[in-house]
């Protein structure tokens, strides 16, 4: 059964609106030449009461900075379409810090802690192959040497592997990165 409009209401006042200076804080140190932040910040709450009510979530503040974070690199990305404009006076114009603030290593750790109960769920062989591939770096047939496997076995469990902990993430609030973007 969905929340009502009262528990939304009751949600909302508890876990999000406490975030909105540090989010805010976040957004505009991040992001110094968005200009949007009260636009990013509607449509991030938006979208998180959207999965609130069909359950896709589970961390409220996580995935409020994750889907605000996401928002605005795609305004970044639209806006790289657009031509460059000089600063007046010859002024170099502010670039984003690319050093993560305390508000995004938060986020980082929580979706890192998920990817680590995502890999938890995943079948001993699938979890080894996976493992082997995304966090040693062996190529496919360096895993099939390794454990004895035939290569098309070792690309279907690394396939596999990507998939569910793709779906394991999302089920849970973190969105998968657009096509192209850096993480």
């Amino acid at each position: 059964m969905p929340p009502s409009n009262s528990d939304h209401a009751q949600w909302f006042a508890e876990e999000v609106q406490p975030c909105e200076p540090t989010l805010r804080a976040y957004l505009q140190r991040r992001f110094p030449t968005l200009g949007e932040v009260d636009d990013v910040l509607q449509e991030s709450y938006l979208k998180l009461l959207r999965r609130r009510t069909a359950g896709n979530f589970r961390f409220a503040r996580g995935t409020l900075f994750t889907v605000a974070r996401n928002l605005a690199l795609d305004i970044f990305r639209r806006r790289r379409s657009a031509p460059f404009v000089a600063a007046a006076g010859g002024e170099m114009p502010q670039v984003a810090s690319e050093s993560p603030g305390i508000a995004e290593t938060a986020c980082l750790d929580q979706e890192l802690a998920l990817l680590a109960e995502a890999m938890a769920t995943l079948p001993p062989q699938c979890r080894e192959v996976l493992t082997l591939r995304k966090f040693h770096g062996l190529s496919h047939r360096e895993i099939s040497r390794r454990l004895g496997l035939p290569e098309r076995r070792v690309n279907y469990q690394v396939g596999n592997g990507i998939r569910r902990c793709a779906d394991y993430l999302q089920a849970r609030g973190v969105e998968r990165p657009a096509r192209g973007a850096a993480r």
